[in-house]
């Protein structure tokens, strides 16, 4: 199995999870929170998957023909946005749901 298709069956469990029709606000506020810090990559997943796509972008530099950007900035960009405004964006929306933190 490759790795993107573990991922992807990993993100439809957590899709699954947000669908549920008993999730409440405090506990998708809690799954929202886990997105951002219980996985083994520090800060979570937006920075996991910046670090990924910053990968790629790297290696983009190195095989573009000319070595123009082309493909490499709009990776950078990508990595960038994801790192810088996902994260902290999904941080308000669960603070805005269940501002105390954690479920009791």
């Amino acid at each position: 199995m490759r790795e993107v298709d573990i991922a992807q069956l990993a993100l439809q469990q957590i899709e699954d999870d947000l669908t549920a029709d008993d999730v409440d606000a405090p506990e998708l506020a809690a799954i929202l929170r886990e997105l951002q810090e219980d996985i083994d990559h520090p800060g979570g997943l937006f920075p996991a998957l910046a670090q990924v796509v910053t990968a790629a972008a790297r290696r983009a530099e190195q095989i573009e023909p000319d070595r123009d950007g082309d493909a490499s900035c709009p990776l950078h960009e990508a990595a960038a946005l994801i790192a810088d405004n996902a994260g902290q964006r999904l941080n308000w929306a669960a603070r805005s749901l269940h501002p105390q933190g954690d479920l009791v």
